[in-house]
């Protein structure tokens, strides 16, 4: 996996396939995720620090009650990576797990 800076044209075709993310000052992808319960979201976070650990690449997390928002970007190339895309894709992998058992 490539962990050099990604031009933003790059970055923001890739979001067009996804949905909700967002670039945030040139460097940053950021996503709020909403939940039926506070207990569905800890659930969440859970699963996406486990992820996190595993790939060794940690994302800003923010519990406002339903709403989990995640923040992520590469420090070492001051921006956006591959990794960075792939670990968004993995995130809406485990939102559509957790809101399918809903």
């Amino acid at each position: 996996m490539k962990t050099e800076k990604l031009d933003l044209l790059i970055v923001h075709k890739k979001l067009e396939e996804m949905d909700g993310w967002k670039i945030e000052e040139e460097k940053w992808l950021l996503k709020k995720y909403r939940f039926r319960s506070y207990l569905d979201g800890i659930s969440f976070v859970n699963k996406i620090a486990e992820l996190s650990e595993k790939e060794n690449h940690h994302p800003f997390i923010s519990i406002d009650y339903v709403v989990i928002t995640l923040k992520l970007s590469s420090w070492r190339a001051n921006g956006i990576t591959e990794l960075d895309l792939k670990l968004i894709e993995e995130y809406d992998q485990l939102y559509r797990k957790i809101t399918e058992q809903l």
